[in-house]
């Protein structure tokens, strides 16, 4: 097997960039460990061109979301609106299943789309580096469906129960190594220790809440992860940057 297959299949499943032939997608379901490398490109994509765009911050932040949106087809975003669709439903595991699994979208699911949206955008306009930021909370988000995957027991077969089959406990280790490169942004220590918090926190009270009404996870509940991970770390990173502390590289340099 090409060692790349893992990698190109895990970004043709996360994002709609053009790269030719598809992989064999079980290349990437026995090592979802790697999920951080999409945020890598999509983070880094969406950061180039904050980076190199020079307009007003609210504009800015609405462009670096707009490009993540584009570059990921909306696929995680769906998975938001749908778990919402199943969170706010009132009834018994089954009816919230089925609001969560049926294909039209509800008031909880637009309610819970706009919470989260409107978090990750003024959280990015408040934030001077911008293009640095969303790299990192993309690559949390990507660790976070990671975390999911890995650790969130399927309610029923499914794409997510396919890939968790196929996780081991110590996946997670691996797909924590992905995050070291993170150390080597110029953040502050304070910043990049709360990030990497609710990396771990926002997947791990999901796969509780939705053991407790679900029954477990599934491939939409993984896709609001992501987003809502990426949400978190945005507002943590936000509300840090007031606080002046060195880089970590700054603290052993």
């Amino acid at each position: 097997m090409n060692l790349l297959h893992p990698f190109i299949a895990l970004l043709q499943f996360t994002t709609v960039l053009p790269l030719g032939k598809m992989a064999p997608f079980e290349s990437f379901s026995r090592n979802v460990w790697i999920y951080p490398l999409a945020g890598y490109v999509t983070g880094g994509i969406a950061g180039a061109v904050l980076f190199i765009l020079s307009a007003p911050p609210l504009v800015s932040a609405g462009v670096g979301l707009a490009v993540l949106l584009l570059i990921t087809g909306c696929n995680h975003l769906d998975g938001l609106l749908d778990f919402g669709d199943g969170l706010m439903a009132h009834g018994s595991r089954e009816i919230r299943i089925r609001a969560l699994t049926d294909r039209t979208i509800g008031t909880g699911g637009i309610a819970l789309g706009l919470m989260v949206t409107l978090l990750s955008w003024g959280s990015l306009a408040s934030i001077h580096q911008a293009y640095i930021a969303i790299l990192l909370a993309e690559v949390g988000g990507k660790f976070g469906m990671a975390v999911m995957t890995i650790f969130g027991r399927p309610f029923h077969d499914g794409l997510h129960a396919m890939l968790h089959k196929y996780t081991s406990p110590w996946f997670a280790i691996l797909s924590t190594f992905l995050l070291l490169p993170l150390l080597l942004l110029p953040v502050s220590i304070i910043s990049i220790g709360l990030a990497f918090t609710v990396m771990v926190a926002i997947p791990a009270a999901l796969i509780i809440l939705a053991n407790r009404i679900f029954g477990g996870v599934n491939g939409d509940v993984t896709g609001a992860a992501g987003e809502i991970t990426r949400a978190g770390v945005l507002v943590i990173f936000a509300c840090s940057a007031v606080v002046p502390a060195p880089s970590v590289l700054g603290f052993l340099f």
